[in-house]
């Protein structure tokens, strides 16, 4: 059962970190296996288990324990935060060229978005408009920048808002700017695992002048369930230093305006 209320000691944060790690980094592992790679007790990892299960990170089924990101789920945004990181910092600097100060933009629930949000007050004064509780916390108290947290429904695995609520908020502005990822873009089409981010990408794809799309190389190696839109729907597509080439060209063959960060 999970605990709940309580700050996990430094002990049971690493463990949970390494298992996090293990299970990531494998797919899916059997549970006995894990026991006897972390050490610990089946009891203990059990609970630790279940208390990531809570958090998204991870699902358990039979035996079995598999990373929460797959074609019906994405991983859970403190587990994004600290993946890809370089690459997260490469796209966030290309973002941010293309905004212009005195504009209005929509930040989705990316994790990239928080590190570009660490560098927009450096843009000011701009209104930004977001659904992702990071980028609220990074910009709050900010000068020079009109925050608008659409609000809803709570999910703490994405750290974002969702529902009617955000939806009708979103269709009831007209913003600049739009900047998302996604999870996945398979020949030149982005994808998301979950229908209920989908719209409100949808949504926020809408209300802007003008759409930019930033993916590291991974998201080509991926799949997920739900079409978001071509990747040629947006103005600019902003791809990492490592992204390969041939990936580049299928985006380009299909209109795409694609920027190399880096």
């Amino acid at each position: 059962m999970a605990t709940q209320g309580r700050r996990p000691s430094g002990r049971q944060q690493d463990r949970r970190r390494k298992i996090t790690d293990l299970v990531m980094a494998e797919g899916t592992l059997r549970i006995d296996d894990l026991i006897a790679t972390v050490e610990a007790s089946a009891m203990t990892v059990y609970r630790d288990l279940a208390e990531l299960e809570s958090q998204g990170l991870v699902h358990r089924n039979r035996g079995y324990v598999s990373a929460a990101s797959s074609l019906l789920y994405e991983a859970a945004s403190e587990y994004r935060m600290q993946q890809n990181e370089a690459e997260k910092t490469e796209l966030a600097r290309a973002a941010v060229e293309l905004v212009e100060p005195g504009q209005a933009l929509v930040l989705d629930d990316s994790t990239t978005g928080v590190y570009l949000a660490r560098l927009l007050p450096e843009r000011a004064p701009l209104t930004v408009v977001t659904n992702h509780r990071g980028v609220f916390d990074e910009l709050a108290g900010q000068q020079g920048i009109h925050l608008i947290c659409v609000g809803g429904d709570f999910l703490p695995w994405a750290d974002a808002f969702v529902g009617g609520m955000a939806l009708d908020a979103l269709r009831g502005m007209r913003v600049d700017l739009a900047i998302m990822s996604v999870s996945a873009v398979t020949d030149g089409v982005c994808f998301y695992p979950q229908q209920e981010m989908v719209q409100l990408k949808k949504a926020m794809l809408a209300s802007a002048s003008r759409r930019v799309l930033y993916v590291d190389h991974t998201k080509f190696n991926r799949r997920a369930l739900h079409a978001v839109t071509p990747a040629e729907h947006f103005d600019t597509v902003i791809v990492d230093s490592r992204t390969p080439e041939a990936e580049v060209e299928v985006l380009r063959e299909r209109g795409a305006t694609v920027r190399r960060a880096g």
